[in-house]
């Protein structure tokens, strides 16, 4: 592969003004979280939705209120509990005395950014109903099938500490996410900024958001991003790095072709976000982590040891050449 060379390319001509609208939305309300933030906005524009992975008390909630905002969209929340129903998610008809008839009751998932909150409290049946609306973006209740306003994205959080009386996601379910975005603590000066900043802060009140856009322009937007170019030798080489992990020595289960369709979808977002035409391999590398992190799993005498997935994929991308321009 090291000898593939690619057709070479004009310079990038910048982000594109809705992009760097919505990152900078996005920024005056999430402090300290710029490659979060960038990670959401590419899975986004990819069509694609996003396993978040972080402590309470990050800005989960604010990051997905704040994007929807940004383009006059509509956000929702499901608390994910033991006891949810499938019903609690995706609506019910319920028999309104009055009319006599069935009235159909529409769920937290007829939104376009929906935050599904722990969803490994919630037991497999519940979990299996909203991967259902992800991957078909339509709900079906007793027969009859609604389709989703586009755009639709569901971000859905798992707490990484707390395990006890959890429904981990299965694999073949955890492959329906597009990426894996890891939230960390920000770096003191931001958290100073961000303590301050809430501290002042009458509670419930948001802070003022501008609307840079509208859904049916994020709707042409990710078809754009779709339309971007991928030559034979970058995909190629988007494969190359899935096969790879599933001969690494340190990895029990590798990422499937699903994995690199994810990474060819999330590089072409990254190019988009640069204002390009077409896919380089850096935007392979860019998109490698949180595409495969969730896709990877380390044998049992990796993960004793204490090696961190992100560690071995870094490895894994590193050992794969990378056509050259």
């Amino acid at each position: 592969m090291s000898d593939e060379i690619y057709a070479p390319a004009p310079p990038p001509s910048g982000p594109p003004p809705l992009i760097l609208a919505i990152r900078s939305e996005i920024a005056r309300v999430i402090i300290g979280q710029s490659e979060v933030i960038d990670q959401v906005i590419a899975a986004l524009l990819a069509g694609g939705h996003v396993l978040l992975e972080g402590k309470p008390g990050l800005g989960k909630t604010a990051l997905v209120n704040t994007l929807a905002r940004t383009f006059g969209g509509h956000s929702g929340r499901i608390q994910f509990t033991p006891d949810l129903m499938p019903s609690d998610v995706t609506g019910f008809r319920l028999f309104d005395m009055k009319s006599q008839t069935f009235q159909l009751r529409h769920g937290p998932v007829f939104t376009n950014l929906l935050l599904a909150d722990e969803i490994n409290r919630a037991p497999a049946k519940t979990q299996a109903a909203l991967l259902e609306v992800m991957q078909e973006r339509q709900v079906t209740i007793d027969g009859e099938t609604i389709s989703l306003s586009p755009p639709f994205m569901t971000l859905a959080t798992q707490n990484p500490v707390e395990h006890e009386g959890t429904y981990p996601l299965p694999e073949a379910q955890l492959d329906r996410f597009l990426m894996k975005v890891v939230i960390d603590y920000p770096n003191e000066r931001d958290e100073c900024e961000i303590v301050n900043r809430s501290a002042s802060e009458i509670p419930g009140n948001q802070q003022p958001v501008r609307i840079v856009c509208r859904p049916e322009d994020i709707v042409a937007a990710q078809s754009a991003t779709a339309a971007i170019q991928a030559v034979p030798e970058v995909v190629a080489y988007a494969v190359a790095l899935a096969r790879a992990t599933r001969d690494a020595r340190q990895v029990a289960l590798g990422a499937g072709t699903r994995g690199a369709i994810a990474l060819v979808r999330v590089a072409k977002a990254y190019a988009a976000m640069q204002g390009r035409g077409f896919v380089i391999p850096d935007d392979i590398k860019s998109a490698a982590l949180p595409v495969l992190r969730h896709r990877v799993q380390l044998t049992p005498e990796v993960a004793i040891s204490g090696q961190e997935i992100d560690e071995v994929l870094r490895t894994i991308v590193e050992s794969v050449p990378a056509p050259r321009s």
